[in-house]
Order: structure tokens, then sequence, then C-alpha cells
């Protein structure tokens, strides 16, 4: 695990980053036999394309070594939330969820049909352990903001919100009012996860985290694929304002 510090936050830089060019052909990660048969089981002879595979690693990070939320904890006030903003993302969020036991598994089989709890984004009404229903981007951001307000004035001080997004997503103004507001009143519970596979259309002067760091959030910038470098930006919080981790996967990842 290469990295270094920056003054400005925490700002970890790995030896991988995105690089510009044509887009590679979509290809997954390795991933453990375990997830694989399960994605495998919601894929159904379908191809999968980036919104899928250059999300997967950081979604089994958070629930196999940072979330505290279990099947038998999804209602209770003091558990982590996570919210998946980048909603068109599902079927890696459905297959660790099914792996973790929060969903049987054989509920994969009906991904998408008429009669499935699974839906193609997911619904916080039918699916247990999922927090928000997401659909159109630009709204996790603003919700796990307001979601940290609402732990703080409750006074619940332990549990952390996590919001996974994807780098297009940024290009919503939404977001950036999400950012400019959590950095002004300091909501040190709230952690942003930003997947860049290098998709979005304007991205943002200085890269990705400088866009959070000049709202006052510290920020570290990491190999999206290194499970170990996940995991230390992931639980890097400085607690004193908003953070964000930056989760850089190659092109057509």
């Amino acid at each position: 695990m290469d990295f270094k510090l920056q003054a400005s936050g925490m700002t970890i830089m790995t030896a991988s980053t995105a690089t510009p060019g044509a887009d590679p052909p979509c290809r997954p990660p390795s991933l453990p036999p375990q997830i694989a048969a399960l994605l495998e089981r919601i894929r159904a002879g379908r191809e999968f394309g980036p919104n899928v595979y250059s999300t997967i690693d950081v979604l089994r990070v958070l629930y196999e070594r940072v979330l505290r939320i279990t099947p038998a904890t999804v209602d209770a006030p003091d558990r982590d939330r996570f919210l998946l903003s980048k909603g068109h993302a599902v079927a890696g969020y459905y297959a660790v969820l099914a792996a973790r036991g929060f969903v049987p598994a054989d509920w994969l089989d009906d991904h998408g049909g008429p009669d499935s709890r699974l839906g193609d984004h997911p619904d916080r009404v039918l699916v247990p352990g999922v927090e928000i229903g997401s659909g159109s981007l630009g709204h996790g951001l603003g919700l796990g903001v307001g979601t940290a307000l609402g732990l703080r004035a409750q006074g619940l001080t332990t549990p952390r919100v996590y919001v996974l997004l994807g780098d297009a997503e940024l290009d919503e103004g939404s977001n950036h009012e999400a950012i400019a507001y959590a950095g002004a009143i300091g909501l040190p519970n709230l952690t942003a996860v930003v997947v860049d596979n290098a998709s979005a259309s304007h991205g943002w002067a200085g890269g990705i985290a400088a866009r959070f760091t000049v709202n006052g959030w510290s920020a570290a910038t990491v190999d999206g694929r290194d499970h170990d470098a996940l995991h230390a930006a992931l639980t890097g919080q400085d607690g004193t304002r908003p953070h964000v981790v930056v989760a850089v996967v190659e092109n057509g990842e």
C-alpha cells in the first residue's frame, strides 16, 4: 500500500490512479467465490457495466470491516447508516447484503421481477438494511446531511453516516449545496465515499477531493481496489468535520 499524507486534510495518494484516454472494456474485479456466485445469480446472463463493478470493493469493505450494523440491528437507533446514492449500482449492493445475511440469497434470482422486493434501485420499505430509496442521482448526500443532523439532534453521537456516490453524480448541483453546508456547520459523523471511474462530464479543478476540502472537509484519495487502503481511509475521520473518501478505479471498471 503506497501512500502519503498531505497538509490540507488527510489525503492518501496511492500508486494507482485513473488515466486519461479511451475506456477499456468493462471487466469484473477479483471476487471471493461467495460474492461472485451471488452476483452471478443477479446477473442471470446479462452484462453488468462499470456502475456495478466499480463499487463492489467499497461495498465489501464497508460491510465487512467498517459499518456497525447487522441483520439483527437494522432498526437499532445507534446503528451506522449507509446510504447508496448511486442507486444504479444496486446489483453489487444486493450481493453484499445477501452475503451478510440481510436478505435471503434466493431473492436474488428474481431481481427486477414483477413480484420481487429487489428492484433496479433499492427500496427502504422492501429491503431489510436499506436506508433510502434512491433513483434520480444527486439526492443521497443531501439525505445523508439530514440524517447526520437528525442523529446529532437526538444526542446520538456514536452512529456514523456513510453515503456512496459516483464521480459523475457530483455534476448535480444539489451535491454542491450538501458539501458546502456540511462543511460550514461541521458534521463529524458524516462520510461521503465517491467512486471515481473517470465518468464525470465536467470534473473539478484540482481533483474530486479538492471540491470537498475547499469547503472544510477532510479527504482521502485511495486505490478503490485496495481493501486495506479503503479501510484506513473509511476510518480516518479526525472527529471535527465531515470526511470524504475518493476511491479511484480504472476507466471502464
